[in-house]
């Protein structure tokens, strides 16, 4: 672990610590922000993936049923 300072306005802090539980730590929750940030930047999260690849990743799953991936073939068959 290390230190560090970074400066932000007053009334995002606030807003920020009315998001935490009362047993929740600042810190764990600026880390845990931070990591999710970093993989959608290495596109491993839902929020950096295209559209077309959400559709895809779906169609490859087995919990949806052939109907669904009827129709999510048909939409990757098309330009997004």
């Amino acid at each position: 672990m290390t230190a560090i300072h970074v400066s932000i306005p007053v009334r995002v802090l606030e807003d920020f610590d009315e998001t935490l539980r009362f047993n929740q730590s600042r810190s764990a929750k600026i880390t845990s922000l931070i990591q999710q940030d970093l993989q959608d930047v290495e596109g491993l999260s839902v929020r950096g993936a295209s559209t077309r690849n959400l559709i895809a990743a779906l169609t490859a799953r087995d919990d949806v049923d052939d109907t669904m991936k009827t129709l999510l073939l048909q939409i990757l068959t098309k330009s997004l």
